[in-house]
């Protein structure tokens, strides 16, 4: 047997389908969404504004993290010194994920390439990515977030589950690899049974990084073949999997992505509340719109104890809102969700921030 069929063959055999056993089905009805056949955070408004139907999420794109490049990957040790541990981390992530959905978060991000594990990078020499360079999903990786996925069905919780992130581009040299791995990503979501999770193809597809069958004048592309590809196969409303890509802080997507998404992602970054009430405003004006749900999952600004914030200005348009937050320079290993090694724990004051109004806007008694 060819050596490179034997990536695919492994994932094959270990992975059952557990299709009859998943607890969680997420669900696109309208501009809401639905857990288990109900809105979420059903009944719930906040100061005189909806918030029934919402996904109140946060960003966690490095639940699944490794670096592959020898050269860097000493960048990543733990406060203590030690080398960092890939399935140390996924098993943190896991035992974290309960209190956060006890605050309130029904949804987070997380990517099979991550994100970059120090918040904004010039240039990314590690090598993060669940593919290799002919578009196969790494046995390893998909372990790892298999463990996530299902802690999270679980739990009640939707996933927005990226296949691509910009810093990691380089390693698929030409459309047909990013095609290939898009349909081996797929099928493995398939073939887990995964009703809880839907499908942003690339974060921030207007990045040059990307081969040109993931940016956006071709975005669509993906976005069907993914629908098409699950179609029939998905026990859920729409009898497949919901998918949407993402562009960059203040960007409203055009007719080529709102047309054939199932949501729409916007990011908030470099955004005022004022920024992000228009951005919404005008993608409901984006021709092929059809009252998809607009969500929020990537904002890096806070004043979460200022009546006036980002969050709360989503909400206010029926939008939701997903939290982005990294270590800055001379910040403590308990800051920010993205930088790596992380502290997935409810611990810096930033996380305890958010996840106080999370618990106000949606009514979560922590408990």
């Amino acid at each position: 047997m060819p050596r490179a069929l034997l990536p695919a063959l492994l994932l094959l055999l270990t992975t059952p389908s557990f299709a009859a056993e998943r607890k969680t089905t997420v669900d696109v009805v309208g501009q809401a969404f639905h857990i288990n056949g109900q809105p979420t955070y059903a009944g719930r408004s906040y100061n005189g504004k909806k918030v029934e139907g919402l996904l109140m999420n946060s960003r966690m794109v490095q639940g699944v993290f490794d670096d592959l490049n020898a050269e860097t990957r000493t960048m990543w040790k733990y406060p203590d010194g030690g080398a960092f541990d890939a399935d140390r981390n996924t098993r943190e992530f896991v035992a974290a994920m309960p209190e956060w959905r006890k605050r309130g978060l029904l949804a987070f991000t997380i990517n099979f390439q991550g994100g970059s594990p120090q918040g904004y990078s010039a240039k990314q020499p590690w090598v993060n990515s669940a593919f290799t360079e002919t578009g196969v999903l790494r046995p390893e990786y998909a372990v790892r977030m298999e463990r996530i996925l299902d802690k999270a069905d679980e739990l009640g919780m939707a996933v927005i589950l990226g296949y691509f992130y910009f810093g990691q581009g380089k390693v698929f040299p030409d459309d047909a690899a990013a095609t290939a791995a898009t349909r081996n990503a797929t099928d493995w979501v398939i073939a887990k049974g995964y009703r809880n999770v839907i499908i942003e193809i690339a974060n921030e597809a207007n990045h040059a990084g990307y081969p040109e069958v993931i940016k956006p004048a071709r975005a669509g592309e993906l976005i069907k073949l993914v629908q098409e590809q699950s179609k029939g196969k998905v026990k859920n409303a729409a009898g497949r999997l919901y998918v949407s890509t993402s562009l960059t802080g203040g960007q409203v997507p055009g007719e080529s992505i709102v047309k054939p998404s199932d949501y729409i992602l916007l990011h908030g970054n470099g955004q005022t509340p004022e920024k992000v009430r228009s951005m919404v405003r005008r993608t409901r004006q984006v021709a092929g719109y059809r009252d998809q749900p607009i969500v929020f999952n990537e904002d890096d600004h806070f004043d979460f104890d200022k009546p006036e914030n980002n969050m709360l200005a989503a909400v206010g348009e029926y939008a939701s809102w997903g939290y982005f937050d990294f270590r800055k320079k001379g910040e403590k290993f308990e800051d920010g969700y993205q930088s790596v090694p992380v502290d997935w724990g409810i611990t810096g004051a930033r996380k305890r921030a958010f996840f106080d109004l999370l618990e106000r806007v949606t009514g979560a008694d922590g408990k």
